[in-house]
């Protein structure tokens, strides 16, 4: 099950909640407020290990577009 991200607009609370997918966009009680004026966010998140040129490949993949399966972005593509 994700955790996703909300936004109370009422409180301007910010808080994160295990919820299955189906339910992502329904209507959602904010844990500070208790009111239903919550909407979900967009999570973003980057992750950075290895050596500086390892950090340098993965970027440089990633500008050249592509999600996964040596499409770039995983870096698998800058190992061959």
């Amino acid at each position: 099950m994700p955790v996703y991200e909300y936004f109370c607009r009422t409180c301007n609370t910010r808080y994160d909640k295990l919820r299955p997918q189906r339910e992502a966009d329904a209507p959602i009680a904010c844990p500070t407020c208790h009111e239903e004026n919550s909407v979900r966010t967009l999570s973003l998140f980057v992750t950075v290990s290895g050596t500086a040129d390892a950090r340098s490949a993965t970027r440089d993949s990633y500008a050249a577009g592509g999600g996964c399966a040596c499409g770039g972005a995983c870096g698998c593509a800058s190992k061959n």
